[in-house]
């Protein structure tokens, strides 16, 4: 016969912690419908957070402000993300072409045929194991797509309050320098024996001809740059001032119109193509060039307190309970998110001495022979007929053989 024994992470840890044996592997901090957050998943977000504020440049009493901050809306953020993905799934959005075609799209930028040595790659530059790696993005991509189908499309800035808006802020859009945009491929060669480098050039002015001919740039970068943060983004740089380039790519990308692809420019550890997407002068900038970047900040303005209202709707039609000590920024006013501890289950033992107590005590409860006929029965119509046989099964016994448990009893 084989004992199982079936280790359970209880939500009550209460339950776990009553057994001296028994080792708290991990705490459910809120159980959001049929999902659970843990406190090892906070514990992670703050230090990504913390991480990511150290490489922002901030050390110190500021660095400890932001991640505090952080860890006060860490929970609600991750209820936020359970709500919409949960939301998501309601919805029936598949999203899982999508995440299969970037991930093959990262693929590809990396050159990495073989299926396990990209899962190698994606554990080393991201820390998290393949399969999570896919599940958040794949959740990253549910999120959007749920804000974008139930809040965004409801979301509209008239024309005249965008030009209203400009009227009132012209002096944000006021350019104190020349600007250019830029985006670019970069072909590495660090590392590479001087037959590989003359390979890489070979790439690197092939891709420069394929892009001044008219082939899209972004996909150009997507597919083939080897800076990965760039790639992504179709290789975009953004917005590059005067003083923080090198002196010769400085003047070369100001002295260029909009749509200019330059040649492969060598680099110390690299071949780079430059595109100029757009530039501007120093001034005032029009309407016209600064009228997406105000529709994106006044829609963005209107949204965010829709996306709250909604999800306190789903907070409102959710199963949602949360641990003492842990504390939602995000929730629902009146809101019953109170923790509903489990029944305490404690280990039951015994010994062989108490068992045969046990049995001696329930023989004594037992009613002693002779006494059963004294108690008067109302029996049922319905049931005379079998308390009738029952009589005479009873009158047909030896009259040797004791008539039940009690009798034996009584002989003892």
């Amino acid at each position: 016969m084989f004992r199982r024994f079936v280790v359970l992470i209880a939500s009550s840890l209460a339950v776990c912690a009553a057994a001296d044996n028994v080792k708290i592997v991990e705490e459910i901090a809120a159980k959001v419908n049929g999902d659970i957050i843990t406190r090892g998943e906070l514990a992670r977000k703050r230090l990504e957070a913390e991480a990511e504020a150290k490489r922002q440049g901030l050390s110190g009493p500021r660095l400890q402000q932001a991640v505090d901050e952080y860890a006060a809306h860490a929970l609600s953020d991750e209820i936020d993300t359970l709500l919409l993905v949960q939301k998501g799934k309601d919805l029936n959005i598949n999203v899982d072409p999508e995440v299969t075609r970037r991930l093959a799209e990262i693929q590809v930028q990396q050159k990495i045929s073989d299926p396990d040595k990209f899962q190698a790659f994606i554990r080393e530059n991201t820390g998290m194991t393949y399969e999570d790696f896919k599940l958040q993005m794949k959740n990253q991509m549910l999120t959007q797509r749920v804000i974008g189908q139930e809040v965004a499309r409801t979301v509209n800035v008239p024309e005249a309050e965008a030009q209203k808006f400009y009227e009132e802020h012209k002096s944000e859009y006021m350019r104190r320098e020349s600007q250019v945009f830029l985006s670019q491929i970069v072909i590495s060669i660090q590392g590479k024996t001087p037959e590989q480098v003359v390979v890489a050039e070979k790439k690197a002015k092939d891709l420069a001809a394929r892009a001044q001919k008219g082939e899209k740039f972004n996909e150009l970068a997507r597919d083939n740059s080897d800076d990965v943060e760039t790639a992504t983004n179709g290789g975009q740089i953004g917005p590059m001032s005067k003083g923080l380039m090198d002196k010769p790519i400085e003047d070369l990308v100001f002295a260029q119109k909009k749509g200019f692809v330059s040649d492969p420019i060598r680099r110390p550890a690299s071949f780079l193509i430059l595109k100029v997407d757009d530039r501007v002068e120093a001034g005032q900038a029009s309407y016209e060039e600064v009228k997406g970047e105000i529709q994106d900040r006044l829609t963005q303005t209107r949204m965010q307190p829709k996306v709250r209202v909604y999800l306190t709707s789903l907070r409102e039609d959710a199963f949602l309970e949360i641990k003492e000590g842990y504390i939602d920024s995000g929730a629902a006013p009146a809101k019953d998110t109170r923790w509903k501890d489990v029944a305490q289950l404690k280990p039951q033992t015994t010994t062989k001495e108490e068992v045969a107590a046990r049995v001696k005590r329930h023989l004594l409860w037992v009613i002693p022979a002779g006494t059963v006929k004294q108690t008067k029965l109302k029996v049922p119509p319905s049931l005379a007929p079998a308390k009738a046989a029952a009589a005479d099964k009873a009158s047909a016994q030896p009259a040797d053989k004791p008539a039940s448990l009690a009798a034996v009893a009584e002989k003892k």
